[in-house]
């Protein structure tokens, strides 16, 4: 025996998985592989690719990572005594993750063909094999499920961050306006205060106000033309007057209803002297009543964003509970509001559900992925219909989307686990068979498609008292 011979099988007899080897067996191992060495940062394998041999690590650290949408995530370190590649070469499916050398390492390569004649040389390895590829699907599943969760959370959060920006912007804008106007009023009121005003014309000021803010809150916009002319002639109208600033007040008043016509109503009411007072007064109460009102909306928009995000999340809630079908399918849609609003239109026809036991925040991660694959199975642009009813003793929801639709070759594996038709690192393949398993696993109900060009249709069934 060669001294390259003898180093190699002193080297396979410390691995587990052949401790038990005879030497016969051992000795044809050593004659079906070939020894690699690679230094420290070396590429070992890229996550996609085909599988080239089984491998067994001699010496040294390998380290292990899995790429999803852009995001590598640390999968395992496998170092001595350890072996890689067994999995895809006998499932025949590409690399899940991708590896490199941490350290110098010293591998032990079977190619295809010397993997399946070992096992045949030494059945007993088998059992080894099957442990080791089951434990390592397992790990794979488990840190891809948990980087989709996370990547899902990252891509909630974006979503949320971007619709309470506008609002957040709004409050800020609209608080340091409204500060402004707050500080002029005082003087306004004084001002007004001084002049020479009775009762019947104090009365009339006071109906003006309140037809001028209910005007401003409900008016809809004129088109910019029509605005711009309509400032125009009420600037006009106030310069022939020497009114101050009345390119100012203009904007205002024509938001609040008051035309040219109406300010020869209100000059008919008050002295000219006391003109440029009342407008400027009506037009900082207008002004400020108008910011409390955005504020009021901005500020609702974000309480409506916050509430659906704790209905979606099920906080401080029980893991099973008393669930809302309809409350949970339009949390998920106010939180999937940036992406459906760049062109995706969404119908509900929803029928009278009664609440039903479940796991409320694994049911939302069904409705989120549903409709995200809608989404983008329309690429983004068309129509989204979502409808409920009660069968029996169950409730079913509808999704249907006018997109491309599935292709007939791939339509028996949409809910395999790990498939996926995106290109490497854009996709787990994990969506719809998590949706599998909470519906069907976790719920006891039922999930089936029906798909044409055109059309998908996704009918998700639950029963409604979970035992």
């Amino acid at each position: 025996m060669s001294e390259n011979c003898t180093h190699a099988k002193l080297s396979l007899q410390q691995v587990p998985i052949f401790a038990h080897l005879d030497d016969t067996q051992l000795q044809c191992l050593t004659q079906l592989g070939t020894e690699i060495h690679l230094d420290a940062g070396t590429q070992i394998a890229k996550q996609g690719d085909p599988p080239d041999g089984f491998y067994i690590i001699l010496e040294g650290v390998t380290e292990w990572t899995r790429t999803v949408d852009g995001q590598a995530a640390h999968a395992v370190n496998l170092g001595s005594g350890e072996v890689f590649a067994e999995l895809i070469l006998l499932l025949d499916e590409p690399y899940p993750t991708s590896g490199r050398a941490l350290t110098p390492v010293t591998l032990y390569k079977l190619n295809p063909e010397a993997f399946w004649q070992m096992l045949e040389i030494c059945p007993q390895v088998w059992r080894s094999i099957l442990k080791i590829a089951t434990q390592r699907s397992q790990l794979h599943e488990s840190v891809t499920q948990q980087q989709a969760k996370l990547i899902s959370l990252g891509t909630l959060s974006a979503g949320l961050a971007h619709e309470l920006n506008n609002p957040a912007a709004a409050v800020k804008r609209n608080v340091q306006n409204l500060d402004e106007i707050l500080q002029q009023l005082p003087a306004l009121a004084l001002q007004l205060h001084q002049q020479p005003l009775n009762k019947e014309q104090i009365d009339f000021l006071c109906e003006l106000y309140k037809q001028a803010i209910a005007t401003a809150k409900t008016c809809s916009r004129h088109d910019p033309i029509a605005q711009s002319e309509a400032e125009d002639e009420v600037t006009d109208w106030l310069d022939d007057r020497n009114v101050k600033e009345s390119w100012k007040l203009a904007p205002t008043l024509v938001t609040a209803g008051i035309t040219t016509e109406k300010l020869d109503e209100i000059i008919t009411h008050i002295t000219p002297e006391c003109l440029s007072s009342v407008l400027r007064w009506l037009e900082a109460t207008v002004t400020g009543s108008g910011l409390l009102y955005e504020l009021q909306q901005s500020s609702g928009r974000i309480g409506e964003l916050v509430k659906a995000m704790k209905e979606y999340s099920y906080m401080d809630r029980a893991p099973i509970q008393e669930v809302d079908i309809h409350e949970g399918i339009n949390s998920t849609l106010t939180i999937l509001k940036y992406k459906l609003k760049q062109g995706v239109s969404v119908h509900k026809e929803y029928g009278n559900l009664p609440k039903i036991s479940a796991y409320g925040s694994q049911l939302n991660q069904v409705w989120t992925n549903l409709i995200d694959n809608a989404i983008d199975a329309m690429g983004g642009k068309g129509q989204i219909w979502i409808g409920t009813c009660q069968e029996g003793d169950r409730v079913l929801v509808e999704i249907v989307d006018n997109g491309v639709g599935i292709a007939p070759e791939i339509q028996s594996r949409i809910f395999e686990q790990f498939f996926t038709t995106k290109e490497v690192g854009k996709g787990t393949g994990l969506g719809l068979d998590i949706v599998r398993r909470i519906i069907v696993g976790q719920h006891k109900g039922d999930i089936r498609f029906e798909t044409k060009p055109g059309e998908t249709k996704f009918q998700v069934r639950l029963p409604i008292r979970l035992n």
